[in-house]
């Protein structure tokens, strides 16, 4: 928003410098990025006196003058009729930016060499006169900078406002800011009232289909009116804030934004069938071309306004191309309107067209300042295009706006801003940007009757925030707020997060946090079945982009665009996890359940580029290390990976997939990636991966602590291979091992697996280690060996296994 120092004046003495003022409004919350004066640009244009002028050689219309700058004499060709000897005038040098954006740079014009630029009052943006130089006084020295000359300056305040101050997108809300800070007062354009038409003598009729788009739409007529250039005031207002001039109608209307923040359009009346304005949404793949000559299409959500047969402008965002005000306008309807913030936003934002309308409209306009905004705007424009003004107020108002009273309590005021503020002073704060205070029932509240114009405040803590901007947030002191000694154990939750967090980066992973935001067709890319609940995604409203339209219901996703993101940056080696939550939809629930999970990812080398090791891909045993790991260190019981159904193997491939088990419960899924879910992905290598759930997890976790003493007496190692069928899982030995429940024995590990020759077709051999040991004392060959007799016979008869050789 920006607000030139000049034009502010009309409303509020200004006695703060421009710098202060930019401060001071920074400080009650309204951010002034920069104060520019903006006949800056005056600086490179000098006083100049023309001491010759001779015809130009090659062109009738041209001549060539001399003319003193005061730092040298310049050749300048110019072409205006009343140069001549003597006269002084702005000499614009080169590097001069003009108001219209030219820079202005020496060269030759027709072959002679000019050196400055002799200018009209137009080419400065000082006045309208274009047919000739501009004359200065002859008392002006020569040399001066033109706006230290003629004493021009004119800074311009940008403010950077946000969302909710709505009311000071316009000079009148920004000088309400600047006359509570200075203590002065506001006065704001006085208007003629009006009284509403007759309807039966309407000329023309407004009607609201929509009323929850558009609660209040106001009207007024024009006829007679001339379109033509705006007088240098308006277009001089408006270019000061960086508004381009078009004509004088549709400049009022740009003018009474700005002053009070109400957009407005102008429609040429006789160009809408039956004189009617209908308010209605659009019609579904209904097409409109807009002001900007571009064909756009609609949807049902969209609000239109409507002539008598066909729409004539987006509500809130742009008029149509078939109603413009052109030269031919006679008769003009003023629309003054209030539309649904939300609705606008929507219009806006589908469309891709944001205009300063749209902007002011999404924020919220004052509902009771439609009326005057209209009436303004009709009195300005009978003063520029010499109409007249037919009819009365046209006000379709369905949904009119009541006042909202709010208690706010001094009580409440101090223990929110740490400080105390009195009961007169917060009143005449308030009271300084316009609300209505006074007394409430309780001696300790302020009945507080909001403005129109403050749509942002509902509720006691925006008084309190409006209290305490006006008194100065440096006036509030540092406190430190009073913290209870003593330590808090963590929450159990949080305890075990950071745990996982520490032991897998421990086993060499990078955590990983990826967005909450996933692409729409993740579930579809995972191969998900269509009764997976994982597919009952919350959907994002107001999505940042396509591939963030829907909240995660896996951690898998983000994983895998992780990975995809860095094979392309040549990182082709990653062991990475996340923990956080997901998001799962519950039919006829309002809010999702939001399970916390954990998942993992390990693609590429088992080892890291060394001297020392060869380049091995990881594989699936990678991985299940890891997870046992992980598991493990949690201290959980009875932990296995066993095989996974093919119906349980989602996203990753059948028969390289396993079920995580703890003390007999699933507690999530391991495998590698299946090569559908890789094709879908982009993914050029394979991948393998975990995820399980972090409330299965905690419920696993045992709370007895144990403590081992050191083993004092030596262990004995025998080893023994078995040739078992193909399909016999490995674990289902560990696990006839540890059932025996014998007291010398330790611990049993698979060291290796072999099929081929001399192995049996349909057979393999597995080698395990046992370890046997006593607590009190130093085993015997003997002993050991008859134990591991028997373990060996048991196992032989489990199992309808054999010895090598046997």
């Amino acid at each position: 928003m920006k607000v030139s120092l000049s034009w502010l004046k009309e409303y509020t003495p200004i006695r703060l410098s421009a710098a202060d003022l930019g401060e001071a409004l920074t400080q009650v919350g309204l951010a002034v990025d920069a104060v520019v004066d903006r006949y800056r640009f005056l600086d490179t244009v000098r006083v100049g006196r023309i001491l010759s002028v001779e015809a130009h050689p090659s062109a009738e219309r041209l001549a060539v003058c001399r003319v003193d700058t005061g730092g040298g004499i310049l050749p300048v060709v110019c072409g205006a009729p009343n140069v001549e000897p003597g006269l002084l005038a702005p000499v614009a040098l080169p590097g001069t930016i003009l108001p219209n954006g030219t820079v202005l740079q020496a060269g030759p014009i027709r072959g002679q060499r000019s050196e400055a630029m002799l200018c009209s009052s137009a080419e400065l943006g000082l006045g309208l006169d274009a047919d000739g130089i501009m004359v200065l006084k002859a008392t002006l020295p020569v040399g001066t900078a033109l706006n230290t000359a003629l004493s021009l300056s004119d800074p311009v305040l940008e403010i950077d406002l946000t969302p909710n101050r709505a009311d000071c997108l316009s000079l009148i809300g920004v000088a309400r800011e600047a006359a509570a800070i200075q203590r002065t007062r506001l006065t704001v354009p006085q208007v003629s009232p009006v009284k509403p038409d007759d309807p039966n003598r309407r000329l023309a009729s407004v009607t609201i289909e929509a009323p929850e788009h558009c609660p209040r739409y106001v009207a007024r007529l024009l006829e007679g009116v001339v379109v033509k250039p705006s007088p240098f005031w308006l277009q001089d207002r408006l270019l000061s804030v960086g508004l381009r001039p078009i004509n004088n109608i549709v400049d009022v209307t740009n003018f009474v934004m700005l002053e009070c923040g109400q957009p407005l359009h102008a429609f040429d009346l006789d160009r809408l069938a039956e004189s009617r304005i209908v308010v209605r949404t659009a019609n579904p793949g209904e097409k409109f071309v807009t002001l900007d000559q571009k064909e756009r299409e609609l949807d049902r959500e969209m609000l239109m306004i409507c002539d008598g047969e066909r729409p004539v402008a987006v509500a809130g965002v742009m008029g149509g191309l078939n109603s413009e005000i052109t030269s031919d306008t006679r008769r003009v309807l003023i629309e003054s309107a209030c539309f649904d913030p939300v609705s606008v936003r929507k219009t806006s934002k589908k469309l891709g067209l944001g205009t300063d309308a749209s902007r002011r409209f999404e924020r919220g306009v004052d509902p009771a300042g439609t009326a005057r905004a209209a009436c303004r705007a009709a009195e300005l424009m009978v003063e520029v295009s010499g109409g007249r003004m037919i009819g009365g107020l046209i006000d379709a108002h369905p949904r009119p706006w009541a006042p909202r009273a709010i208690d706010l309590s001094m009580r409440r005021t101090h223990q929110i801003l740490g400080v105390r503020v009195p009961r007169k002073k917060a009143a005449k704060l308030l009271t300084a940007i316009g609300f209505q205070v006074d007394s409430a029932p309780r001696r300790d509240e302020l009945r507080v009757t909001v403005p129109s114009f403050r749509v942002d405040v509902s509720r006691p803590e925006d008084l309190i925030e409006e209290v305490a901007r006006l008194s100065g947030f440096d006036t509030i002191p540092t406190t430190f707020p009073r913290l209870p000694s003593g330590e808090r154990p963590a929450a159990r939750r949080i305890e075990l997060r950071e745990r996982v967090k520490t032991i897998m980066t421990g086993l060499g992973f990078t955590e990983v946090i990826t967005y909450s935001f996933i692409h729409g067709r993740s579930c579809d890319r995972l191969m998900l079945p269509a009764d997976d609940p994982r597919r009952q995604t919350v959907a994002v409203l107001n999505p940042l982009a396509e591939d963030q339209s829907v909240m995660r219901s896996s951690l898998v996703p983000g994983l895998l665009e992780t990975l995809r993101y860095n094979i392309a940056q040549q990182t082709r080696r990653l062991k990475i996890f996340e923990i956080g939550k997901v998001f799962l939809q519950r039919p006829g629930v309002e809010l999702p359940d939001e399970p916390e999970m954990v998942a993992g990812l390990w693609s590429g080398s088992r080892d890291p580029l060394s001297w020392h090791a060869k380049d091995t891909a990881c594989d699936f045993y990678d991985l299940k290390g890891a997870v046992e790991g992980l598991l493990g260190a949690l201290k959980l019981q009875a932990v296995e990976v066993a095989q996974a159904p093919e119906a349980q193997c989602l996203y990753t491939r059948p028969g390289h997939s396993g079920r995580i088990m703890a003390s007999g419960r699933p507690i999530g899924l391991i495998g590698e990636l299946h090569s559908g879910v890789r094709t879908a992905f982009d993914l050029k290598q394979t991948a393998f991966l975990f995820e399980m759930e972090v409330g299965e997890l905690e419920a696993a976790l045992s709370e007895t602590r144990y403590r081992m003493q050191p083993p004092k007496f030596p262990a004995v190692a025998r080893d023994i291979t078995l040739i078992v069928d193909r399909s016999l899982e490995a674990r289902s030995v560990l696990a006839a091992v540890d059932a025996m429940e014998l007291d010398l024995f330790e611990s049993i590990q698979l060291f290796d697996v072999f099929a081929g020759d001399p192995v049996p077709a349909g057979k393999r051999s597995l080698s395990f280690r046992l370890t046997y040991r006593s607590a009190e004392r130093t085993l015997e060959d003997q002993e050991v060996n008859a134990l591991h007799q028997f373990v060996t016979q048991r196992l032989l008869a489990a199992f309808q296994a054999t010895l090598p050789g046997g």
